[in-house]
């Protein structure tokens, strides 16, 4: 009979967890230790809890190895005769997945961490106990914080479900995503690596199916669109024969498919609309693919007036300038040597400009500072 307890009580936290990209956990900074009035000592502070950016960490990692997702630091120790100075308390180090945005219950940003050894305190100690506190310490900082993943991938598929992105990313990296005849085989982010000649690798994620109403956290909206923000280039992917949800939801063209795709980016964080993006219109290996084709060319040629016979709720305010478009079938592998050439040769290029910008704000401040030093100088032969 206890054995079989064992087993209920195990099953619940035993249950398979699947991609976890948001986590809300408890942290509490350690007390301080007590004062000594007699001899005026001071109780050391209360250890901190620091988040600590990871590299290879992901979030169900993070949960797995601590259940509770409670994070709590040392008490700081006592002051004592033989130490009037009492010691720090352990300061919790919580190692935390790079692309990590930090946030309070009221939704303030503590911190985002970005790069591995980036770090933040989220919960402070507290102060030992001293003359000025009658010698008696103080509480550790206490709150819950939710931590959101944003995947930061260099190329993020853009399209609505059953647009081909899982048979894209398959085609042209080694990762091995759910492909199926139907919408949402993609419940969780799939991360590809595109491998080239010269050894360049580029990372390319293939997100949740993005719908209609997306911005408004339909479906798996803000799933999707919080991992958009942090890629480097937009790979739009639409069907060349548009696209249709379910029976209860009406077809859309494949210019109908592009536009809403704009408008939901739009929608929920503008600035997305100017990240760099390109267009892959896909499944040309069907019948009929190439007049459809010529149809969406001829509509984003002329966009401004194309858009005018979509209904307003469906026209973009601004439209997304594709640097390039590519037919292919990602099921028959046509076409993608050119399109993979092509996002290369963006990020390549995107890398040498932040690489160009780097130097010229290094160049600048050593001229600052130059120039500082050359006036401190003066300033000092005239005293």
């Amino acid at each position: 009979m206890v054995f079989l307890t064992r087993i209920l009580l195990r099953a619940p936290g035993a249950r398979k967890r699947g991609f976890i990209d948001k986590l809300r956990v408890y942290v509490r900074g350690g007390s301080g230790g007590m004062g000594f009035p007699k001899y005026h000592g001071r109780g050391g502070d209360g250890g901190d809890v620091i988040f600590v950016a990871t590299k290879d960490l992901t979030l169900k990692q993070l949960i797995d190895k601590t259940p509770n997702k409670r994070f709590i630091a040392g008490i700081g120790v006592n002051s004592t005769r033989r130490a009037i100075q009492g010691d720090k308390g352990y300061s919790l180090k919580v190692e935390v997945p790079t692309g990590i945005t930090v946030l309070t219950d009221s939704k303030k940003v503590l911190a985002t961490l970005n790069q591995p050894g980036d770090q933040v305190v989220v919960a402070k100690g507290g102060q030992g106990g001293a003359h000025w506190s009658d010698f008696n310490p103080s509480r550790g900082q206490t709150r819950s914080v939710t931590l959101e993943l944003k995947l930061i991938s260099d190329v993020g598929l853009v399209g609505f479900p059953n647009a081909g992105k899982s048979t894209l990313l398959k085609a042209v990296s080694s990762a091995d995503p759910k492909i199926a005849g139907y919408p949402f085989t993609t419940m969780r982010p799939q991360i590809g690596i595109i491998e080239y000649d010269d050894l360049r690798r580029v990372s390319l994620a293939d997100l949740p199916g993005l719908i209609e109403g997306a911005h408004h956290n339909a479906g798996m909206g803000h799933h999707f669109l919080r991992h958009v923000e942090r890629t480097k280039l937009l790979l739009f992917m639409v069907d060349v024969h548009g696209f249709i949800l379910s029976l209860k939801h009406p077809h859309r063209t494949a210019f109908q498919t592009v536009a809403l795709l704009m408008k939901e980016l739009e929608l929920y964080k503008s600035d997305l609309v100017d990240k760099p993006a390109l267009l892959a219109i896909n499944k040309m290996d069907m019948k009929g693919a190439g007049h459809k084709a010529e149809e969406l060319l001829d509509q984003l040629t002329n966009f401004e007036d194309a858009v005018t016979e979509l209904p307003k709720d469906m026209r973009p305010r601004r439209q997304v300038q594709f640097e390039d478009i590519f037919q292919i079938s990602a099921k028959e592998k046509q076409g993608l040597d050119r399109l993979t050439a092509k996002v290369k040769e963006i990020l390549d290029d995107k890398q040498e400009e932040e690489e160009w910008e780097q130097r010229q704000e290094a160049l600048n401040r050593l001229r600052k500072e130059s120039a500082f030093g050359r006036t401190g100088e003066k300033t000092a032969d005239l005293v």
